[in-house]
């Protein structure tokens, strides 16, 4: 029996510990924007970076809200790491798989998350695993 629950313990300890290896960072995610991202997209996520006015195309304002909540997470992630035509947007959006590794990534999206107005409400649980399984 005391096997038994040493075994569960772990379990739940290791489910846990993979949970919060998982979770995202807003505060971690606004450093690595304001590194990677603020050159285009500006600090405010509005598209108006000091480099935006030499792009043909106008970097995606991350505040829109009513644009930007219709995106995935995986979406989102996807146009961090490998870039903007990886998912048929803009190729002038770099990839930054090379320099962020999949927590950051994470991290990102969160903060990204966070700059939308209306704010993001992710979807209910039932449609967050569809989406995994898509």
């Amino acid at each position: 029996m005391a096997r038994k629950l040493a075994w569960w313990g772990t379990l739940i300890f290791v489910l846990v510990l993979a949970q919060a290896v998982k979770a995202q960072d807003k505060a971690e995610g606004k450093i690595y924007y304001v590194t990677y991202c603020s050159g285009c997209h500006g600090e405010t996520g509005k598209g108006d970076g000091p480099a935006a006015v030499s792009l043909p195309v106008k970097p995606t304002n991350h505040a829109d809200g009513a644009a930007m909540n219709q995106l995935p997470d995986k979406v989102l992630g996807e146009i961090i790491s490998k870039g903007g035509q990886a998912v048929g947007k803009s190729p002038f959006m770099p990839g930054w798989g090379s320099q962020l590794n999949d927590k950051q990534v994470r991290d990102v999206v969160a903060y990204v998350r966070s700059l939308a107005t209306p704010p993001y409400a992710p979807p209910p649980a039932s449609k967050k695993r569809q989406e995994k399984i898509s």
